[in-house]
């Protein structure tokens, strides 16, 4: 309230009245007309006059001092007056009461703040807008920020992917898009992760508009999983499937890389439409095959490694990301029934490149050939290819040795010209001869297959439909045998007569 003092009276009438009053023959200033009014629920803007330990006196030009208690100065819980104001600032406040039990003008920052502050997150969240807080807390499942209003933002919303520390976040100020919105109840609740996915989505176009295939580009390992790795490439992940990881048979991608891990790769595929990008390590890396074909030749003898002993032979890795094939009719001079009665995975070996198959990246080798064929030994016909069964087909049994008896007969039958037993044996001789050549070429498919098989590049059904093809192709050669035979005996008979 103002005090009158005597400077205050003027004795000439003032020309314009409004705002003056007459006392004892002069005039002053009609100070209650000059103050304003207030109603509750009002925001009003003053000065800070007053800082105690437990309110603040704000003057609004009310005929009294507004007080903030300081509960109603922040948000925040338990804070220090002295840190949300400073004397002569002006700070807005809500009227709460225009006169509590002791007469006073009761006055709220923090409402005042709140009301504000909603109108800007309602209007943020109708646009799609990002609103920026600071974290005042760390509670379980969450952060809360401070947007005048206190903003909840789930854990499982900070980042892209779940965040183990939230601790790291609190006292910085923090992004986000208002995803729910309840007056009624002051609930906010925010999402930073909405944010991040809008900025890498504008970040993974760029990349994806000046990316080519057959790029080498440089990334992070982000994350490793059964089937390859995921590469951060500045803003969107790329795969490398674990088959392009290394030249060599990998098992699991953390034999090759770890997460954290800066390589360089190789663009393969890009599918533009889903934003998703296929990689190759290995690409970026010296293929060993190049060397093999660049330093070795057919008839080659080179030293290796047994990495795997199976039914049909023995692998063998001549240099890091290498392996070549010991067929089990190329172990050793004499008939082996298992490999693993002459080399076990582990051993060192010396082996001769009997062959190189470039495109399908094949390599045959010998280790008998890399040792004089024993004396005792009368043929070098030692190949025996795999039944459906797994058991060897002996190519110099009946059906074999029948057909050159056939032969032999034909020829007798027509130096007489005198029976129909050449014309029956020369038919039944060549069905024998193509019954064995048709086993051996599925056997032979079959060795293939079972080391196709074995390097995961055909599925175990399709080999089996193929083994079932080589039973039915031996019983074709028993069939075939069983005729010619039966042909040979007749043109015998024949001959005799």
């Amino acid at each position: 309230m103002a005090t009158l003092t005597i400077e205050s009276v003027v004795t000439e009438k003032p020309a314009d009245l409004a705002g003056w009053i007459e006392v004892e023959g002069g005039w002053i200033p009609d100070y209650e007309a000059n103050l304003r009014d207030v109603t509750e629920g009002e925001v009003v803007t003053g000065i800070v006059v007053r800082i105690d330990n437990d309110e603040v006196l704000l003057d609004i030009g009310y005929k009294s001092e507004g007080v903030i208690p300081s509960n109603e100065l922040s948000i925040r819980r338990n804070v220090n007056p002295r840190d949300e104001v400073e004397l002569g600032e002006e700070v807005d406040a809500l009227v709460l009461t225009k006169e509590d039990a002791d007469g006073r003008l009761v006055l709220s920052k923090k409402r005042a703040r709140f009301e504000k502050a909603w109108r800007r997150i309602e209007a943020a969240a109708e646009a799609g807008e990002v609103v920026t807080g600071r974290v005042i807390e760390v509670v379980k499942g969450g952060l809360i920020l401070d947007l005048g209003v206190r903003g909840f933002l789930p854990a499982s919303l900070v980042d892209i992917r779940r965040v183990q520390d939230l601790l790291s976040f609190l006292d910085t100020d923090i992004e986000a898009k208002v995803i729910e919105l309840n007056r009624s109840r002051n609930n906010v609740v925010l999402s930073r992760r909405a944010v991040l996915e809008e900025e890498r989505r504008e970040v993974r176009q760029r990349i994806l508009d000046h990316l080519n295939v057959g790029d080498v580009v440089e990334g992070t390992i982000s994350n490793i999983v059964e089937f390859g790795a995921f590469v951060d490439l500045e803003g969107i992940d790329g795969l490398i499937h674990i088959s392009e990881l290394s030249w060599s048979h990998v098992n699991h991608p953390n034999e090759v890389i770890e997460i954290g891990q800066t390589v360089q790769v190789k663009v393969l595929d890009i599918d533009r439409d889903r934003q998703r990008i296929s990689l190759g390590l290995k690409q970026t890396r010296e293929d060993p095959w190049q060397k093999v074909l660049n330093d070795h030749q057919v008839g080659d003898e080179l030293e290796g490694v047994v990495t795997k002993a199976v039914t049909f032979g023995a692998f063998v890795e001549l240099f890091p990301g290498v392996e070549g094939l010991v067929h089990i009719s190329e172990l050793s001079w004499e008939h082996v029934e298992n490999p693993r009665e002459v080399v076990n995975p582990g051993d060192k070996v010396k082996a001769k490149l009997i062959e190189i198959d470039p495109e399908r990246r094949r390599i045959s080798l010998s280790i008998k050939q890399t040792t004089e064929r024993p004396e005792n030994l009368e043929s070098d016909d030692d190949f025996v290819p795999i039944d459906a069964a797994g058991e060897g087909i002996d190519l110099d049994g009946p059906s074999t040795s029948m057909a050159a008896a056939l032969r032999e007969a034909a020829a007798r039958a027509n130096e007489g010209d005198e029976t129909e037993a050449a014309p029956a044996a020369e038919a039944a001789a060549p069905a024998a001869d193509d019954a064995v050549e048709a086993v051996a070429e599925v056997a032979e498919a079959i060795e293939e297959l079972a080391e196709a098989v074995e390097a995961g590049d055909v599925s175990e059904e399709v080999a089996a439909e193929l083994e079932e093809a080589v039973a039915e192709a031996v019983v074709v050669e028993e069939a075939a045998a069983e005729v010619a035979e039966e042909a040979a005996t007749e043109a015998d008979a024949d001959e005799k007569a």
